[in-house]
C-alpha cells in the first residue's frame, strides 16, 4: 500500500528526474506552453505554480530560492519581471493542462501545460 507516498517516479532516479523537471521550467517560462505527457505535466505544475507565486513577493529570499529551481538568471529576470506580475490578483492557478490525445509512437498520453493568459500566435498556422 502506498498510503501518504506522493509523487511518481516517472521511471527515472531523483537527480534525473529533479533535472528533467528543471529543464521543463525553463522551457515553461520562455514559451509560456510546453507539450510533454500526460504524468510529466501533472508533476510539473505544483512546482511552477509555486515559483509564481514566489514571483509575486518580488524579494531577494524569493528570487534565491527559485534560483534553486531556475538556474539561469535570465529565466529568473523574466520570472519576476514580466510572468508573476500578470498573475498578481490572481490568488492561484496560474496554468492549465490541455489534453491532446495518444502519441503516434509509443501512444503516452500528450498534454500541453500552458499559462491561462496564453495568447495563441498566428504566425505558426497555415491559415
Amino acid at each position: 500500500m502506498r498510503h501518504a507516498v506522493r509523487g511518481r517516479k516517472l521511471g527515472r532516479k531523483t537527480p534525473h528526474r529533479l533535472a528533467m523537471f528543471r529543464n521543463q521550467l525553463a522551457s515553461l517560462f520562455t514559451h509560456e506552453r510546453i507539450v510533454t505527457t500526460l504524468p510529466k505535466a501533472k508533476e510539473l505544475r505544483p512546482i511552477a505554480e509555486k515559483l509564481v507565486t514566489k514571483g509575486k513577493t518580488g524579494t531577494v529570499h524569493a528570487r534565491r530560492g527559485v534560483r534553486t529551481w531556475l538556474p539561469n538568471r535570465d529565466h529568473v529576470k523574466r520570472l519576476f519581471d514580466e510572468i508573476s506580475p500578470r498573475f498578481q490578483d490572481r490568488p492561484g492557478g496560474y496554468l492549465r493542462i490541455i489534453k491532446l490525445g495518444p502519441r503516434k509512437g509509443d501512444n503516452a498520453e500528450m498534454a500541453a501545460i500552458e499559462f491561462v493568459d496564453y495568447e495563441y500566435s498566428s504566425e505558426g498556422s497555415s491559415e
